[in-house]
This record gives C-alpha cells, structure tokens and sequence, in this order.
C-alpha cells in the first residue's frame, strides 16, 4: 500500500517541491521531533510566536490555530497553490 503524500502541519495543504522541517518544541528548548512545514507556515509560525511560547504549546497545532493571526493565515492560505509564496509579516 503506498502511504499518502504528507501535508504540511499548520495548513493541512499538500506539498510540491518545496518543504522545511519544524521543531514544535525548539531545539533550543531541547526539542527533538519535527513535523513537515512550508517554508511560508514556517516564517509565519516563527513571526508570531517566540521560541518560549512554542515550547509551552508543544506540538499542539490546534493552540496554534488557535491564534487569531494564524487562523487568519491558514484561512488565507488554504485556497493558495502547494508551492505559493509571499512576504510574511512580522
């Protein structure tokens, strides 16, 4: 049986060429798994919250979500191609 391709983990979207790998928990703050990103989630996750927050929600996507710039975000995102890019807000 041939697993499914992965979706990135904020968006839920597929992937085309383009993938990054998180840290839920940085590894600064002795964070070991990862879970796959693109690279536009991946800024916007690090533009919102600090590597002290990320650690206290762990691997929680839905606190992420949660946030009300991320749900904007995901909300924004979700109609956008697998490799779309744009400029992300700090």
């Amino acid at each position: 049986m041939i697993d499914p391709p992965p979706t990135c983990w904020l968006c839920g979207r597929p992937f085309e060429t383009l993938l990054q790998w998180h840290h839920p928990v940085p590894k600064s703050k002795k964070g070991r798994g990862t879970v796959p990103v693109h690279p536009i989630c991946h800024k916007t996750i690090h533009a919102n919250f600090t590597n002290a927050e990320l650690a206290r929600i762990g691997d929680d996507v839905a606190a992420i979500r949660d946030h009300p710039v991320i749900g904007k975000f995901v909300r924004w995102i979700a109609s956008k191609p697998p490799d779309f890019h744009a400029p992300t807000r700090r």
